[in-house]
C-alpha cells in the first residue's frame, strides 16, 4: 500500500475515533490500531505504546475527580478548595473510559504512522503540500533518530568502560544529543540546497500508479469518517 493511502486510512480511523459516540466503537478502533502497531520492532514501538496507553490511563484515572456529572455516586470524598467535593459516579467512570480510549486510539494512529510508514515515499507523493509534508516527516523522525543516537552513545561509552545508568547518567547524554541534532540539521539543509530543493523546474522520478488496494484504502478512510458520524 502506498504511504499516502495508508496515511489517509490512519487519519480516517483517528477521525472516526474522535467522532464516535460509543465506547465499544472507540475500543474496537483502538484494538485494531494496537494490533497494527505491534508489527513494528519491539525496541522502537515501546516508547510509543507507553505514551499512548499511559496517556489514556491517565485520562481514565483523572476524569472522575475533575468532572461532575451523573447521579449514581460510587464514592464520596472530602471537599477540596477550587475543585469542590470529590466524588466518583458511574457516569464519570464511563465517560473517563470513553475519553481515555479515544485519546489512546488517536495516539496509536500516530504511532502506526511514525513506525510503519515510509516517510520518504510519502514526501515524494505529496505534490501540492510538499513543504508541509516534509516538515511533518522530519518532526516524526525526531524521536527515533534521538533514540538511535542515544543507543550509539551508550554503546560507545560502554566500550570505554563507562556504564550509563540511572536518570543522572542518561541526563548527561542531552548535551551531545543536542549537538548532534544541530549538526544533522545543518547537514540536511546543505544537502537540500545542493540538490536544488524548492527551485522551479525540478524533475521527479517515475512513480507507480495507484493500485486497487490504494484506492480501496482511500474509500475506507472516507467510509470510516462517515461511519463515525452516522453510526459509531
Amino acid at each position: 500500500m502506498r504511504p499516502a493511502a495508508a496515511a489517509a486510512l490512519l487519519a480516517g480511523l483517528a477521525a472516526a475515533a474522535l467522532l464516535a459516540h460509543r465506547t465499544v466503537s472507540v475500543a474496537a478502533i483502538a484494538a485494531l490500531l494496537l494490533v497494527v502497531c505491534l508489527r513494528a520492532p519491539a525496541g522502537r514501538r515501546r516508547l510509543y505504546l507507553v505514551g499512548a496507553i499511559g496517556s489514556g490511563l491517565a485520562v481514565v484515572l483523572v476524569t472522575p475527580f475533575v468532572e461532575t456529572i451523573g447521579s449514581h455516586p460510587l464514592w464520596t470524598g472530602p471537599t477540596v478548595p477550587v475543585l469542590g467535593q470529590l466524588d466518583v459516579t458511574s457516569e464519570e467512570l464511563r465517560n473517563g473510559l470513553f475519553q481515555g480510549l479515544r485519546l489512546t486510539a488517536v495516539a496509536l494512529a500516530f504511532a502506526v504512522y511514525a513506525l510503519l510508514l515510509d516517510h520518504d515515499r510519502l514526501v515524494q507523493s505529496a505534490g501540492f503540500a510538499r513543504r508541509s509534508v516534509l516538515a511533518i516527516a522530519l518532526a516524526t523522525r525526531l524521536v527515533p533518530t534521538l533514540e538511535r543516537d542515544a543507543a550509539g552513545l551508550v554503546e560507545a561509552l560502554r566500550g570505554r568502560g563507562v556504564e550509563v545508568s540511572g536518570a543522572r547518567g542518561r541526563a548527561r547524554l542531552l548535551s551531545p544529543l543536542l549537538a548532534g541534532s544541530l549538526e544533522r540539521a545543518l547537514n540536511l539543509a546543505e544537502a537540500m540546497e545542493a540538490r536544488g530543493y524548492g527551485r522551479p523546474g525540478a524533475t521527479r522520478a517515475l512513480r507507480p500508479s495507484w493500485s486497487a488496494v490504494d484506492r480501496a484504502a482511500l474509500v475506507a478512510a472516507a467510509g470510516a469518517v462517515a461511519i463515525g458520524v452516522l453510526w459509531l
